[in-house]
């Protein structure tokens, strides 16, 4: 399952994203078309269906809803967010940890910031097509041991991370990065494949879409992403502050048919 899409770095703001208020206390903003939010020519990227920023003050929450045949990993960034399922899973993911709810068959859950919390809850919270459908339901929740070069492995579904005790997908071709670099260092070395998605956390991040004078310059602010297909990515460097990430790496788009 390997695609070589044409060499492309598509860097997508966080104030393009489209913002969403489901409940009160609640802020969701969206990487790709959502709900009412459509646009036929932004509806994934690779295998990846969303990447939303999620706001949720105190006593905040998304109520129990439903989800099928979606791989879905979130990441905390401030406070806590509690989950529960009909499945009898619960969990409380703090800075630091992954949750991971492979929908599978189908599976209902509610999302809150924690109970007695008085700061809001911040995470990123992205879904990924598996290439097992109708499978049963799994959750995972892991607090992964940083890795001293600076990408630390969070999940996946690869073959060659079986034994790396990273969160498990139901995609055999995509796995989740958690990466980070001193001010004005250089990333570490990144996993290659044909599909990246990078999305910026803190800090800033400077890279080139090609070598010599054929690459153009791209900078990535907290919230912003870049759309990576092939070798468009050259050079990246942490701003002054630094720079952490999220980064998807993906071998294959969606499955169609």
């Amino acid at each position: 399952m390997t695609d070589q899409p044409r060499p492309r770095a598509e860097v997508r703001r966080a104030a393009e994203r489209y913002r969403s208020t489901p409940a009160d206390g609640v802020e969701t903003r969206h990487a790709f078309s959502f709900s009412g939010h459509y646009d036929p020519r932004n509806t994934h990227f690779g295998a990846l269906l969303a990447c939303n920023e999620e706001l949720l003050a105190p006593g905040a929450g998304f109520e129990q809803h439903r989800h099928r045949d979606v791989e879905i990993v979130t990441w905390v960034v401030e406070g806590a967010l509690a989950h529960r399922d009909d499945r009898g899973h619960a969990g409380v993911v703090r800075p630091g940890m992954v949750q991971y709810l492979g929908a599978g068959s189908g599976v209902a859950h509610t999302e809150r910031n924690l109970g007695g919390a008085a700061e809001p809850v911040r995470f990123v919270q992205m879904w990924l097509q598996p290439d097992r459908f109708d499978a049963e339901p799994v959750y995972g929740l892991a607090r992964p041991t940083p890795d001293d070069r600076g990408v630390t492995l969070l999940a996946s579904g690869m073959e060659r991370d079986a034994d790396r005790g990273a969160l498990r997908l139901h995609r055999r071709d995509a796995a989740l990065h958690h990466v980070t670099a001193g001010p004005w260092q250089p990333l570490p070395e990144l996993p290659d494949a044909p599909f990246r998605h990078l999305h910026l956390l803190r800090g800033s991040l400077g890279f080139r879409t090609g070598s010599g004078p054929h690459g153009t310059g791209r900078d990535l602010r907290p919230g912003d992403s870049a759309r990576i297909t092939g070798p468009a990515l050259v050079a990246p460097t942490a701003g002054e502050d630094g720079a952490e990430l999220l980064l998807w790496e993906m071998h294959s788009a969606l499955l169609l048919g």
